[in-house]
């Protein structure tokens, strides 16, 4: 049974699933569903094209789906997705998208901490944590079980593979690639994430592979694709290996630079 508070408003034609929790004075606009088990707390707001999944909790002052800040949108119906288990903490926000995507979509089990910011036709995949008052611009995709710390700027269109670590404060203009830990100013590569790729049941051998892989590309002294022809031909051919390559050869934004005292 859903429990919506007599001082909340939620529009007649909300979709909600069961056992919601809608607290005083939230908002809750048409054209939004909210799935099982989420927590809409109070003074959370859930704008036209909301798409919450299921055990969800939207903390006081935080708004999803509001209309994109960006000029080219023309009042287009998108949406704004959330999956499920995913928190949204205070004042934070997530938009909706444009015409470009038609989405934006964080996934499920992911963490938006404080005034942190998601513009239009990002997507977030999933186990993703956003530091407190992390801003992302607009169309930018970061990969599960990235975390990018407090603080941090993300330039729009930028990529942010798996398993990254971003140190609080960066200032993300270039793409980051799988599985490093990037910060200083400027951004530079510093390492593997190896705390979290242990974390998540890496292998030591499979550690010690990717890490090869990062020798050639930052220690080299070889240019990225000089560096990307070698690993091919001299390293051995594995999933983390092409994900690695792939990623590097279909980033337009070009990836970050290294750090060569590293």
């Amino acid at each position: 049974m859903n429990s919506v508070s007599s001082m909340a408003f939620v529009h007649p034609e909300a979709k909600l699933g069961e056992n919601v929790i809608i607290e005083a004075f939230a908002y809750v606009d048409r054209n939004t569903e909210i799935g099982d088990g989420t927590r809409i707390m109070t003074h959370a707001t859930v704008l036209e094209g909301a798409r919450i999944g299921k055990n969800c909790t939207i903390f006081p002052h935080a708004t999803v789906a509001g209309v994109p800040q960006d000029l080219k949108f023309q009042g287009e119906e998108t949406v704004a997705i959330i999956g499920d288990n995913t928190t949204i903490r205070e004042c934070a926000t997530v938009n909706r998208g444009t015409a470009s995507k038609g989405f934006t979509k964080v996934g499920s089990n992911c963490l938006i901490m404080a005034y942190s910011h998601v513009a239009h036709d990002c997507v977030l995949r999933n186990n993703v944590i956003l530091g407190n008052a992390t801003q992302l611009a607009g169309e930018i995709e970061i990969d599960d079980y990235a975390i990018v710390s407090g603080g941090s700027l993300a330039h729009q269109f930028s990529k942010i593979g798996p398993h990254v670590m971003i140190q609080g404060g960066s200032k993300i203009s270039k793409d980051i690639p799988p599985f490093v830990m990037v910060g200083r100013e400027p951004i530079t590569y510093v390492g593997l994430n190896i705390v979290g790729l242990r974390r998540r049941g890496f292998t030591s051998e499979r550690i010690n592979a990717i890490q090869e892989i990062y020798r050639y590309l930052y220690l080299s002294g070889y240019n990225t694709t000089q560096a990307v022809e070698r690993i091919e031909q001299e390293l051995p051919a594995s999933d983390d290996r092409t994900l690695i390559v792939d990623f590097i050869r279909s980033s337009s934004r070009g990836i970050v630079r290294g750090n060569m005292e590293g």
